[in-house]
């Protein structure tokens, strides 16, 4: 029998768009909605051979999370909860663009390489987000689940970071937590709960919050769960997906890289204040000061502030355990040099794309990592959990130690170790902020960020940016790291790099110096760099200021 005779009957109900080309990045596939019909389908059957494959629950996730509202994606999970492997991400790219005549030597051809037990049974997760497009989309990825036998369930609206704690309770028979919306909402609320009650009381203007939910499925997400928090934080939520459209003028993408507040929200002077994105799970913070400056503070003060509560914590309780921070050529000059020279505490640069923050992570005790978008987590190594939770449950252990210990247990309840999540995140920097007494503002004062700005360059090929040293040096075209070189001269502490976007012809420009004006100068003057040497197309950058 012809295993893949069913894919052969109904693969052209999903028709691949003629000279379509798609690539699976960090982000899995993004495009615009009415192009991924086939992709859906075809990341459907890749599901269920991975699924064969690992003999573990896959999840498939149908978003595009900070993206526009008509574009739409998809991306695997892999069967703790992290990204789809690098090999299968190159599968997944050969299948997406196969022409029809040639899917089913594609799939033969997987299968061979990877030896997948064709009589495994396979299980998908499915969750989307709250674009017009995303059920559609969504039944396509089940027509391939089913077309191939495999078995799916199917979660419904979902944030990206939900359905990856799915997958991970699932194939960790519900030891890292019960595989539901509620036994998600109640793990995270109930360490929330316990953390907060180590304090007794604060003014009523630490426990307020306002969350700009980018009108997308962490808005859902968040007011699904406020319930569960008994109170403990009051949250005041705009953006809630009821009139406005997803990622328009609001989400922590847009905060971040505006640096302004979102649409729809009322801000007064020193409100605590934060943005999700698309699919919840990045996370920024923001506030303005009495003259009305604007303040952000991104996924670098997150780490900073997450990485000093923990090594205080570790340091109370005694425990031996090595805790580093991961970053990528985004995160702030001043973050580094605040985490290494006066926190004490290894920093390590890998390239852009939060797997390769997430596996760099994973070689540590304790692990921080966030991208400067507000992207991240924390990961605690089994050793380095085993050793707390020990700490925590000894009766014999006594005072500070005992107490630290049992802060500790319960802020590793609170994490999503699987990826980033801007609920998981929140309650945790809210327990924090909590525990210690600090208000947003001097949260913001431990370090004072370098003014930086990024902008992007439209080019005919983004290939022919080639880098090095973890994005932060171009390696081609010929002679364009050396003309950034010669920029960098001009400017007081400044520091800049250009890389390829991931899903997009345009190269990104990252510039920082003393002040904002020296720093939007760079930017500009790289960008022309760019425009002239790596074939701009359109309009040359502009000036921002």
């Amino acid at each position: 029998m012809d295993y893949f005779e069913e894919t052969k009957k109904v693969s052209g109900q999903h028709p691949k768009p003629v000279g379509l080309v798609l690539e699976y990045g960090t982000a899995g596939f993004r495009a615009k909605a009415e192009q991924l019909d086939h992709v859906m389908y075809r990341m459907g059957l890749l599901a269920v051979l991975r699924s064969k494959k690992t003999a573990c629950t896959i999840g498939v996730m149908v978003t595009a999370s900070h993206n526009p509202e008509e574009d739409n994606g998809v991306k695997l999970v892999d069967p703790h909860g992290e990204m789809l492997a690098s090999d299968w991400e190159t599968y997944a790219t050969h299948l997406a663009n196969a022409e029809e005549q040639n899917l089913k030597s594609v799939l033969t051809n997987i299968v061979e390489k990877e030896s997948v037990n064709l009589q495994e049974v396979a299980r998908i997760f499915l969750g989307r987000d709250t674009r017009p497009s995303s059920q559609k989309l969504s039944q396509a990825v089940v027509d391939g689940v089913c077309d191939l036998g495999g078995a799916f369930q199917d979660y419904g609206l979902l944030s990206t970071p939900q359905l990856h704690y799915m997958v991970c309770c699932w194939n960790t028979m519900e030891q890292y937590g019960i595989a539901t919306v509620e036994g998600y909402y109640q793990k995270l609320a109930s360490a929330f709960i316990a953390l907060t009650n180590q304090i007794p009381s604060h003014p009523e203007e630490m426990r307020q919050l306002y969350v700009d939910g980018a009108n997308g499925i962490g808005a859902l997400k968040l007011k699904e769960m406020e319930p569960y928090l008994e109170k403990k934080l009051k949250l005041n939520l705009c953006n809630n997906g009821t009139t406005g459209k997803l990622n328009y003028l609001c989400g922590a993408d847009f905060v971040k890289v505006h640096q302004k507040p979102p649409q729809g929200l009322d801000m007064k002077a020193n409100e605590r204040c934060c943005s999700f994105d698309g699919d919840g799970d990045r996370i920024v913070y923001y506030y303005f000061d009495q003259s009305g400056c604007f303040h952000l503070l991104d996924g670098d003060k997150i780490a900073t502030l997450m990485t000093t509560f923990l090594k205080e914590l570790l340091a109370k309780a005694d425990l031996d355990l090595q805790i580093a921070v991961v970053q990528t050529a985004y995160a702030n000059g001043s973050s580094t040099r605040y985490i290494e020279d006066i926190m004490k505490v290894p920093v390590h640069c890998v390239n852009t794309g939060v797997k390769f923050l997430h596996h760099k992570a994973q070689e540590f005790d304790i692990g921080v990592y966030f991208e400067a978008n507000g992207h991240g987590t924390v990961l605690f190594s089994k050793a380095a959990e085993s050793k707390i939770r020990q700490m925590a449950q000894d009766e014999s252990q006594k005072g500070e130690k005992s107490s630290a210990a049992k802060v500790l247990e319960h802020t590793i309840d609170l994490i999503n170790q699987t990826v980033g999540d801007a609920i998981s995140d929140l309650l945790t920097i809210e327990a924090i902020l909590f525990i210690k007494g600090l208000t947003i503002q001097q949260w913001d004062l431990i370090y004072t960020d370098l003014p930086n700005r990024q902008l992007k360059v439209k080019v005919s090929d983004r290939h022919v940016i080639v880098t090095e040293d973890a994005g932060r040096r171009a390696v081609s075209p010929a002679g364009l790291q050396e003309n950034i070189d010669t920029l960098l001269k001009k400017y007081r502490l400044s520091r800049a790099f250009v890389r390829p976007s991931g899903t997009e012809d345009v190269v990104r420009v990252y510039a920082e110096a003393d002040t904002q004006i020296s720093a939007d100068t760079l930017a500009y003057e790289v960008s022309l760099v760019v425009y002239n040497m790596a074939g701009g197309v359109g309009e040359q950058p502009k000036l921002l200021h």
